[in-house]
């Protein structure tokens, strides 16, 4: 009898193993995050680095499948660490996820734009912790949902229009899928929005990262409002949310 796929084990039944490498100055919390990760079936914590010097060298030797970074670290920050691990010029790029208590949007977009793929507050608590974790490891971009409205209205009106475009011209129905992306949607949600099948949005959505130079979904949404194809309005959140924004493909 064949088994059924789930996030946490493979279509055989068997257990995969996320292995999460941590990265923060205080022991304290690598010790309370690694008693989280590790209580969970699917996941297990390989390596802990005090700095950010640290977490680079172990990541480039253990090559983990999601780093947690802190931002405020000594001698490498999370930003610059992130990156060295997950920018454009990152071989292998790896998976990162900031994990931080400074809620400052200076932290948010710079994270972001160096290649996070989730950027999560330590007040978030264990669950949502587990399930970024998750969903950097499913290719996923997860962020707080306290963040999220507020980053996303802020670009447009804040920052300058970006000097980045697209080698080839955008198509309209690859705008709308931008702006759809933009505004949280998942790959299920626009396709019903403009009555198109899954298969094709991903398609388009390959279609824009290859267009863009982009690997992920935040990136896109980020791009999105800073060339103003956004407005603050145009972000709507579904009523009685609470989840965090999962810039998710399904």
């Amino acid at each position: 009898m064949v088994g059924t796929c789930n996030p946490a084990r493979g279509c055989r039944g068997q257990v995969v193993t996320i292995r999460v490498l941590l990265a923060d100055d205080q022991a304290l919390v690598r010790g309370g995050m690694r008693l989280i990760l590790e209580d969970q079936d699917d996941m297990t914590v390989v390596g802990e680095a005090a700095d950010g010097a640290e977490a680079v060298a172990l990541a480039h030797r253990l090559r983990p499948d999601v780093c947690l970074v802190d931002i405020r670290m000594p001698r490498l920050d999370g930003i610059e660490v992130t990156r060295t691990l997950a920018g454009a010029g990152a071989p292998n790029p790896l998976r990162v996820v900031i994990v931080t208590t400074f809620d400052l949007d200076e932290y948010v977009y710079g994270a972001l734009r160096a290649g996070a793929v989730g950027f999560l507050l330590k007040d978030a608590g264990p669950t949502m912790l587990i399930e970024a974790v998750r969903a950097a490891h499913a290719g996923d971009a997860l962020i707080s949902p306290s963040i999220t409205l507020r980053l996303l209205q802020h670009l447009a009106p804040t920052k300058a229009p970006t000097t980045a475009k697209p080698v080839v011209p955008l198509s309209d129905r690859e705008t709308e899928v931008c702006r759809a992306i933009a505004s949280g949607r998942t790959n299920a949600e626009i396709g019903a929005e403009l009555f198109i099948s899954l298969s094709t949005v991903k398609s388009h959505l390959a279609s824009i990262q290859n267009r863009l130079g982009f690997r992920n979904r935040v990136e896109i949404a980020a791009w999105a409002w800073e060339s103003r194809l956004m407005q603050p309005t145009d972000f709507h959140s579904r009523p009685g949310r609470t989840s965090p924004s999962r810039l998710s493909p399904e």
